[in-house]
């Protein structure tokens, strides 16, 4: 730790020598991934993700990281399919609870008692109780590596979305109003969200 001119430098290799690693914090708000997937067999699986964003817009193209290789890598590297479920305020006891550590026989829609509803495009189903869904097919699945080619025990799986299901009272005049849903984001520490709602938006348009 170098502390020069009110700055706190660190060395992630050298720890943080801080209260809480600050990483997640500062990278955020976060989207969260709450992935729907299903197993060879059928099984279903519900998961959030905190490691998520869009990275395509033509095709759109979704990814999520999992730390540790996890029902859901494994459920998408079987089948190829998975759907991400938008996390709103009104949904986020019921999405937390689907975090729970659990095997893999358990249906984590019972214990979030939500309801499974059937997709148009892939086998897992869609969280009926979220405003938004995306339906995704497997692109890719890379285990990453650190910067001197080292394995890492985390997964980035990207999925390309081949069906979109929205809440047509988000819809104004053809626009998806983001504020609207009400989606809420992981904010770092331990247990940390942020809700986007309607007075912390603003517009900027981009220079010509």
């Amino acid at each position: 730790m170098i502390p020069v001119a009110g700055i706190y430098t660190y060395y992630p290799n050298q720890g943080h020598g801080l209260k809480h690693d600050p990483f997640n914090a500062i990278i955020g708000p976060r989207p969260i991934g709450w992935i729907a997937s299903v197993d060879k067999n059928g099984t279903r699986n519900l998961a959030p993700y905190s490691f998520f964003n869009a990275f395509n817009y033509t095709p759109p193209i979704l990814g999520f990281c999992s730390v540790g290789y996890k029902d859901s890598v494994r459920n998408v590297q079987q089948t190829g399919e998975f759907v991400w479920n938008l996390a709103t305020r009104a949904l986020a006891e019921a999405m937390n609870s689907t975090a729970a550590t659990v095997p893999p026989e358990v249906d984590e829609f019972g214990l979030g008692q939500l309801t499974p509803v059937a997709s148009v495009k892939v086998k897992p189903p869609r969280v009926g109780e979220s405003r938004v869904a995306m339906e995704c097919k497997l692109s890719d699945i890379v285990q990453l590596k650190t910067a001197s080619g080292g394995s890492l025990q985390s997964w980035l799986v990207l999925g390309e979305v081949v069906a979109v299901h929205i809440d047509s009272s988000l819809l104004k005049e053809g626009i998806y109003d983001t504020a609207a849903a009400h989606p809420i984001l992981r904010a770092g520490g331990s247990s940390s969200y942020a809700e986007i709602t309607p007075g912390i938006m603003f517009e900027m348009d981009r220079p010509k």
